[in-house]
C-alpha cells in the first residue's frame, strides 16, 4: 500500500494546477499550517465532499497496563477527530454517492 506524502501532494499541485514546484510546496504548507492553527484554537476544519477535522476533549480515566494489570491514570487530553463525508465514504467503498439532501460533512 502506498502512502500519500507532502511531496506527493505538492507534485500533484504542480502538475495539475500549473504553479511552479516551489509555489506548489508553499501553497500546500500554507493550507496545512492554516488547518493546524484552526485546530489548535479549537475550530473545526470542514472540507466539503471530504470530511471534518475537529478537536475533542477527553477526560481523565483509569487505564490498565495490559502486561501487568496495574491500574494507571490516563490524564485529560485533546484528541484530533476526523469524520469523513458521505461522498468520501461512497468513493472509498465504490458505491453511489448519496443524494444531496443536507449535511455532507
Amino acid at each position: 500500500m502506498n502512502t500519500v506524502t507532502r511531496a506527493h501532494l505538492a507534485e500533484t499541485i504542480y502538475t495539475q494546477v500549473g504553479l511552479s514546484r516551489n509555489e506548489s510546496a508553499d501553497l500546500l504548507e500554507t493550507v496545512l499550517e492554516r488547518m493546524s492553527s484552526a485546530l489548535e484554537t479549537g475550530e473545526s476544519v470542514k472540507i466539503s465532499g471530504f470530511g471534518t477535522f475537529s478537536v475533542r476533549q477527553k477526560g481523565q480515566r483509569v487505564g490498565r497496563n495490559p502486561k501487568t494489570g496495574v491500574e494507571v491514570p490516563i490524564l485529560p487530553r485533546r484528541v484530533l477527530v476526523f469524520r469523513p463525508s458521505h461522498v468520501l465514504k461512497a468513493h472509498v467503498n465504490h458505491t453511489a454517492v448519496p443524494a444531496a439532501g443536507g449535511d455532507d460533512e
